[in-house]
């Protein structure tokens, strides 16, 4: 089996989670822009970090014969400090066009202030502008207000909700979005969050139509294998083959692949592994170790 991982925070990760991912099946990864774990403080933080998820990160996936695309935006926790928000979305156009781009986003409600709805709603304009579909973060706190929120005003928008993708859904929000017609993500976290045996129960009730999982694994406790793991538990629990294909690889390339930069063909006629290769006269190799170097038609290890 093939999957994608639509939210997973690789610039918090190591080389060995990409190695990990590529063993157990990931053949692509979509990378948004988010919150760092403490506030930045001025506009050339965000350029470099934009500009990291654009330049080396893609390379550095590519080293292990994964496929990286990224969504771009200013997260609503940093969309509170308003004089840097500002600096920000004069940024925004100059990176949401730039090639492996798939989204606007993680965008959304965090303590759903004034200024968080203000940059939401300007980066809703923004991806109806460029065309790009918008990927929503849904607060951890008043999770059900923030979702149906975060939804209304997005219609308010003018936003076709096949090309919104709500994420950090759980058993409490997931049949308003379905209801309303957009794409219902879950983030597969240890602990917290959706468990696997939960999303197994939530797909047998609701089935595959308009759902897929992600890890949105970063610098916390976080596991980027949840999207191969949570596979095989539904195969464990009978969901059918197709279902499983669906909810952890074709609804997610189907949704962001309305971007038009996230073909199928990226991974399935993807160059050889060649890790002799450099970006910016940089490799991900380290003295004394071997680059590998693999055909095309042994990437994907099952």
């Amino acid at each position: 089996m093939r999957y994608i991982d639509p939210h997973v925070h690789m610039t918090s990760r190591t080389t060995d989670d990409y190695e990990a991912m590529r063993q157990a099946g990931v053949v692509a990864i979509i990378e948004p822009a988010f919150w760092m774990g403490q506030p930045r403080t001025q506009v050339g933080t965000f350029q470099d970090y934009y500009s990291h998820l654009i330049g080396f990160e893609r390379f550095r996936a590519s080293q292990f014969g994964i496929k990286h695309y990224c969504t771009i935006g200013l997260n609503s926790k940093e969309a509170n400090n308003e004089a840097l928000a500002e600096e920000v979305m004069e940024l925004l156009p100059l990176f949401v066009s730039k090639e492996g781009v798939v989204g606007v986003g993680e965008i959304g409600y965090d303590d759903q202030t004034a200024a968080e709805d203000k940059y939401y709603r300007l980066q809703l304009e923004l991806a109806k502008e460029v065309n790009l579909p918008v990927q929503i973060h849904t607060p951890h706190r008043d999770k059900k207000k923030g979702t149906l929120r975060s939804m209304e005003v997005a219609l308010e928008h003018g936003l076709d909700p096949g090309m919104v993708i709500v994420d950090h859904n759980n058993e409490e929000t997931v049949q308003d979005v379905l209801d309303r017609g957009f794409w219902a993500a879950f983030t597969i976290y240890p602990h917290t969050k959706m468990g696997n045996e939960r999303m197994v129960e939530v797909v047998k009730h609701y089935g595959p139509e308009r759902i897929f999982i992600n890890s949105a694994a970063d610098w916390g406790i976080s596991d980027p294998l949840a999207v191969p793991k949570t596979a095989q538990l539904m195969l464990e629990r009978g969901l059918p083959l197709d279902t499983v294909e669906r909810v952890t690889y074709r609804n997610a390339l189907a949704a962001f692949g309305q971007s038009g930069q996230m073909p199928e063909t990226d991974w399935l006629t993807a160059a050889a592994i060649d890790q002799s290769m450099k970006f910016s006269g940089n490799s991900i190799l380290r003295g004394g170790q071997t680059p590998k170097v693999e055909a095309a038609d042994t990437r994907i290890i099952r």
